[in-house]
């Protein structure tokens, strides 16, 4: 990402209810907020979710509490 964001005003069809309920979820005061916020999240998971991908199926689960 760029050191500076450019921030641009988009019109979009989405789904209400899931951004009502992702507003309630990140204690988002603005549809905007929510919006940047979820963005934000999937951005910065995208490296551990790869990371997770490249190494399914190559190990075990070793159970450490009964």
């Amino acid at each position: 990402m760029a050191a500076t964001a450019a921030v641009r005003h988009k019109h979009i069809r989405i789904d209400q209810a899931k951004l009502d309920k992702a507003r309630k979820l990140l204690a988002a005061a603005t549809e905007t907020e929510a919006l940047d916020r979820a963005l934000t999240l999937v951005v910065s998971e995208a490296d551990i979710d790869a990371a997770l991908r490249q190494v399914a199926g190559k190990g075990r689960v070793k159970k450490l509490f009964p």
